[in-house]
C-alpha cells in the first residue's frame, strides 16, 4: 500500500499544543492555515484516499488483538464551535473504517437522568471498548465550555473540573485508551458564511437552529473558553491538536493524519493462533 506523503507524526508535532505550555490565544491561530498540508484541494483528497487502508487495516488489527485480550483502544475527542466540522469529520475520515469497530456518540444537553450524576457519568458510558475506535462529537469538555459561558453552574464548580478531567483522562490512559483530542479552529467570518449557507439552502434548515445565533453573539466568552481548555487540558497524557478548520479538506487531511500517527503508535498486531493449524487443517479436510 502507498505511503502517505507527510508523515503523521510530522503533523501530529506541528499540531499539538504544548503540554503544560504558556497562555494560549487563538487570535494567533489562522484558522485558514495548513501547516503541514499539501498544496492543494486535489492533492489533499488524494492523500486521504491513500491513508484510508492504511487506516482500515490498523483498525482491524486493533479489533483482532483485543479478541486475545488486548485491552488498547482509541477516543477521537472532537471539539469546536458550531459549523466547524465535527459531523463532518465523522462522515469523511472514518467513513473507510469498519462500523462494527466504531463506537460513535453526539453528545446533546444532558437528559434529566444525566443531570442526576456526576457530569463525566454520561461519558463513560460511551467509552469504546478494547479494540474499538471511539469518536465523541462533542464531550465532557461542554462541561466547562458552554456551561461555563451559559452561567449553568457556579464558577467554582466548573473551574475545579478542570482536574477532575485531567484526572479522568489519566485514568484512561492508564487503562490502556489512547486519547486523541482535537479542537477544529473556525474563523468569525467562516462560521457566519456557513450558518448563512444553512439558511439559504431548504435541506439544510434542519441543521440549523435559532440558537445558533445567540451562541454567535457569545463569541468572545466561547473564545476565552476554549483558550483555557487548551491551556489547562492539554496533558503529556492526553495533548490537544488544533487543526485550522476553515478549510474543510484540510480539516479532514490533518485529522486523517492525525488518527493514523496514533494508530501507528499503538503499533496493533494480528494476535497469533492459539491453536494447531495444521492439525485444524488436517481435521477440516478430512471432513
Amino acid at each position: 500500500m502507498a505511503k502517505s506523503k507527510q508523515h503523521p507524526a510530522d503533523v501530529r508535532a506541528r499540531l499539538r499544543i504544548a503540554p503544560r505550555g504558556g497562555p494560549v490565544d487563538l487570535l494567533a491561530y489562522d484558522a485558514a492555515a495548513t501547516p503541514g498540508g499539501p498544496k492543494d484541494k486535489s492533492r489533499a483528497l488524494a492523500e486521504i484516499e491513500e491513508m484510508r487502508p492504511l487506516l482500515a487495516e490498523l483498525q482491524e488489527k486493533l479489533f483482532a488483538q483485543s479478541v486475545a485480550g488486548d485491552p488498547r483502544r482509541l477516543l477521537l475527542v472532537l471539539q469546536g464551535m458550531d459549523t466547524s466540522g465535527k459531523g463532518g469529520t465523522v462522515k469523511h475520515v472514518v467513513a473507510g473504517l469498519n462500523p462494527a469497530g466504531l463506537r460513535v456518540r453526539a453528545f446533546k444537553a444532558p437528559t434529566e437522568e444525566e443531570r442526576r450524576h456526576h457530569f463525566l457519568w454520561r461519558i463513560r458510558r460511551a467509552l469504546p471498548q478494547p479494540g474499538e475506535i471511539g469518536v465523541f462529537d462533542r464531550s465532557h469538555y461542554e462541561d466547562v465550555l458552554a456551561v461555563r459561558v451559559h452561567g449553568l453552574v457556579p464558577k467554582d464548580t466548573w473551574r475545579r473540573r478542570y482536574t477532575e478531567i485531567n484526572q479522568f483522562e489519566r485514568s484512561l490512559t492508564d487503562e490502556g485508551v489512547t486519547v486523541l483530542k482535537v479542537f477544529l479552529h473556525i474563523s468569525y467570518r467562516e462560521q457566519r458564511d456557513r450558518l448563512l449557507a444553512r439558511l439559504d439552502n431548504p435541506r439544510k434548515h434542519w441543521k440549523f437552529s435559532p440558537g445558533d445565533i445567540e451562541d454567535r453573539k457569545l463569541w468572545p466568552d466561547y473564545q476565552k473558553a476554549y483558550e483555557d481548555v487548551l491551556k489547562r487540558c492539554s496533558t503529556v497524557n492526553a495533548p490537544w491538536h488544533l487543526v485550522p478548520a476553515d478549510r474543510k479538506w484540510y480539516r479532514n487531511w490533518a485529522i486523517s493524519k492525525l488518527l493514523l500517527a496514533h494508530l501507528e503508535e499503538i503499533d496493533p498486531a494480528y494476535p497469533k493462533a492459539d491453536f494447531d493449524v495444521e492439525d485444524s487443517r488436517r481435521l477440516l479436510l478430512s471432513l
